[in-house]
């Protein structure tokens, strides 16, 4: 089983290095010369903070993909002032972003080993790769050699991050904006197998009228979790019965009207994508393939290469 995860990433990668991303700058190892313990160093950060709290895994996919969904994967959802919350991280539509403080240790531990050579943009999306691995998911080749940002920005974020309640429609305007195939996307919403969601973001589908695309029973167990709305900021519910697994666990539990946010319901019952949740159910393997084809394109598209940017010394500050 393991040799056919990584051979279906292996394929993937293939594809996804042939294509124009990043107009060709990118590359697999991209540290192998100048910091060729880099990603070992990042595989066993990762691999202590998941054991130490398996929650983890799910925080750090989370950060790889806010990350990537303002003005490509640049690390800027770190940056900030001196005294301040990251710009970013002051958008309502990252309510809830942690674990930043693994990616300054790793950033820590890679400054003494091989001082501002690798970037905090990488870091993010290798950290990311380990913790889908490490929860049962697919090993993805992610492609290396991003720069970071010298800008952040509240407004971007909140323009650009999907909103909890986000419709099917924008969904696939979204994905479709960065050259993600319809079946890729679905693939990647798949990332809802980790993790839990705050009850403020599914309140809405419970009071004051429950949503009919809800399961009786389910939509029952959420009212019990998430009954006081004063208190939605720090209640939440389990995204999916293994909560710590990466698995397609996820699609079966959307087809039977157990979906948390509104995106998983329309994504179980619009014509367009359907197929692809029935598919995902049905083969986890076709899921992994997808999943990791459509990581590798979200994660290479829209990066800082070359000359622009530059390589953070404190993934929190620009370089003085």
């Amino acid at each position: 089983m393991g040799l056919i995860k990584e051979f279906l990433a292996m394929v993937s990668f293939v594809w996804v290095f042939g294509c124009s991303c990043a107009s060709g700058l990118l590359e697999h190892q991209f540290y192998r010369n100048s910091c060729g313990a880099a990603e070992m160093i990042v595989k066993e950060e990762v691999k202590t903070s998941v054991l130490t709290d398996p929650s983890t895994a799910a925080a750090l996919l989370r950060l790889a993909f806010h990350d990537c969904q303002v003005d490509g994967c640049d690390a800027s959802i770190l940056l900030g002032e001196p005294n301040s919350l990251p710009m970013e991280l002051k958008s309502d539509k990252n309510f809830g972003i942690r674990k930043m403080g693994i990616i300054d240790m790793i950033k820590t531990s890679l400054e003494h080993h091989c001082p501002q050579t690798v970037s905090c943009a990488d870091i993010i999306q290798l950290a990311a790769r380990e913790a889908i691995y490490l929860s049962g998911g697919p090993y993805i080749q992610v492609l290396t050699g991003r720069r970071d940002s010298v800008s952040a920005s509240k407004q971007r974020a909140d323009k650009q991050l999907p909103a909890s309640d986000i419709s099917i429609d924008e969904f696939i305007r979204i994905f479709g904006e960065n050259n993600i195939s319809l079946e890729e996307g679905v693939a990647l919403i798949g990332a809802h197998t980790l993790g839990r969601t705050h009850c403020r973001n599914i309140i809405d589908r419970l009071q004051p009228r429950t949503d009919p695309t809800l399961s009786p029973v389910f939509s029952l167990l959420l009212k019990t979790v998430c009954s006081n709305p004063y208190l939605s900021d720090i209640t939440f519910a389990q995204n999916d019965a293994t909560v710590f697994v990466f698995d397609n666990r996820y699609f079966l539990d959307i087809q039977d009207g157990r979906g948390l946010l509104k995106i998983d319901s329309e994504v179980a019952r619009d014509p367009r994508t359907r197929p692809y949740v029935v598919m995902f159910g049905r083969d986890m393997m076709r899921f992994f393939d997808l999943f990791t084809s459509g990581f590798l394109r979200l994660s290479s598209s829209k990066v800082l290469v070359g000359e622009e940017g530059e390589i953070r010394k404190d993934c929190r500050f620009r370089n003085k």
